[in-house]
């Protein structure tokens, strides 16, 4: 919204006030002037020119970026097509399939894609729309971070939870962090 819009709308409201507080004193039938009501335009007249003379913050970007977001992002967003292999894929459109440490002691975790190619990751690899943040080989885990653009949302993220064997809802001591 631009700033002439801003400042029409605050003199139109201030109008719409002026004229409810001149009829108030027709309307209840006295025909002098109530006491006080020339401190109240007095204070309309005041907050009208410390709105328009800049005095209260206001902040209109105007099609700028955001100056609290970071210049440098950890990861490029794709625009139009997707990338090949599994970077291309959604969280939603793999299969974790096995789990094993490499020799190096480091957990791997074998996904088969939405191609029916078989695909290996490790902590902090990338797929389209999420990071993966843990491998646990003892319980046959997998965590996902997915960024959430939802302002209602006390974390911006959200952590997506791939198991080896599907556990029963009343069984599952992670079921607390899979809608987290």
């Amino acid at each position: 919204m631009s700033e002439a819009r801003v400042v029409n709308g605050v003199l139109a409201g201030l109008a719409v006030l002026v004229a409810v507080a001149l009829a108030l004193p027709a309307m209840a039938g006295d025909q002098g002037a109530a006491p006080g009501e020339g401190q109240v335009l007095d204070q309309i007249r005041q907050d009208s020119e410390a709105v328009i003379s800049g005095r209260h913050f206001t902040y209109d970007p105007a099609g700028r970026r955001d100056p609290f977001e970071p210049l440098v992002r950890a990861r490029k967003e794709f625009k139009g097509k997707r990338p090949k292999g599994i970077a291309g894929m959604l969280v939603s459109e793999i299969d974790l399939k096995g789990i094993f440490v490499g020799p190096d002691g480091e957990p791997l975790a074998l996904f088969q894609g939405s191609d029916n190619r078989g695909y290996t990751l490790r902590v902090g690899d990338y797929v389209y729309d999420a990071r993966l943040i843990s491998i646990d080989p003892r319980r046959g885990v997998v965590v996902f971070r997915q960024q959430v653009d939802d302002p209602r949302r006390i974390k911006p993220y959200r952590d997506v939870i791939k198991r080896l064997q599907p556990i029963d809802e009343d069984e599952d001591p992670l079921a607390e962090e899979e809608g987290a």
